[in-house]
């Protein structure tokens, strides 16, 4: 149930750790505040070694589901006073992965709310472009595969344009993934060869047609830090995400007419 008089953000963290880390600041910098005590109480709970690699699960290389483990962290989020639950990983909102969070909520009957960044991203697209007709999409190679982005913009009759199969796979991922230079694994700074790599891969995006850019696995915002390339928008889900974790809890305090 929630609280009104104290509101509580829980954040399922450690998808890898600096993306909720990222989300955290960004409901900092979106929440209208003059004093600490005007802030929204945030509780972020950091896993990553007992969160399986959800591409990994996706493409069958593990047999453990992580939502699992997710559902779990959400559940001890829940008993330490969250009233909305967000998770800034895009890969874990293919159905495989977020139906078993969604249906463990439901089958402890509890009251939380948990966000669906994904739909988030895609009902604020649909309304900040209403004629957009073709997304480019950068994410994990198991988001492809589940077509997470896809199916929700065809939905919307909104083309997706993806990177191909060898861009996907010798650019895309490893710039996220990779030991040695991937986002994962330097994230702060993220390495001039991930950030190269994707920007390189978004402006292949516009170049194929896209009339926006998605960024849509949570450590790619870290590298793409501008608002544009060659003249076409990014959107950072992560963004998205923090706003409507707000307007859950406290729409009064949401900061108005900040641009993704």
């Amino acid at each position: 149930m929630q609280n009104n008089n104290n509101p509580i953000i829980g954040i399922v963290g450690g998808l890898g750790p600096q993306a909720g880390v990222d989300l955290t600041s960004k409901i900092i910098d979106q929440t209208l505040s003059k004093s600490d005590q005007d802030h929204i109480s945030v509780i972020l709970i950091s896993m990553p070694s007992i969160v399986v690699d959800r591409t990994d699960f996706l493409l069958g290389n593990v047999e453990e589901n992580p939502g699992i483990a997710m559902a779990k962290i959400v559940e001890t989020l829940e008993k330490c006073g969250a009233d909305v639950v967000g998770i800034p990983c895009n890969t874990a909102h293919a159905p495989a992965i977020f139906d078993v969070i969604k249906n463990d909520i439901a089958d402890r009957h509890s009251a939380v709310n948990l966000l669906d960044m994904v739909a988030e991203t895609v009902n604020f697209v649909c309304q900040q472009y209403p004629n957009m007709k073709r997304v480019g999409v950068l994410s994990t190679t198991g988001a492809i595969r589940a077509q997470i982005y896809s199916s929700a913009f065809d939905i919307k009759g909104i083309q997706t344009i993806l990177p191909s199969n060898n861009l996907q796979k010798e650019v895309v991922h490893p710039a996220i993934v990779d030991e040695e230079y991937g986002i994962k694994s330097c994230s702060s700074p993220v390495s001039s060869r991930a950030q190269n790599d994707l920007y390189e891969a978004a402006g292949k995006l516009v170049v194929d047609g896209a009339e926006l850019i998605l960024a849509g696995c949570t450590e790619i915002p870290l590298a793409l830090v501008d608002s544009h390339i060659n003249g076409v928008p990014i959107i950072d889900p992560t963004l998205i995400l923090a706003r409507a974790l707000i307007h859950a809890v406290a729409p009064d305090k949401l900061i108005l007419n900040k641009e993704n």
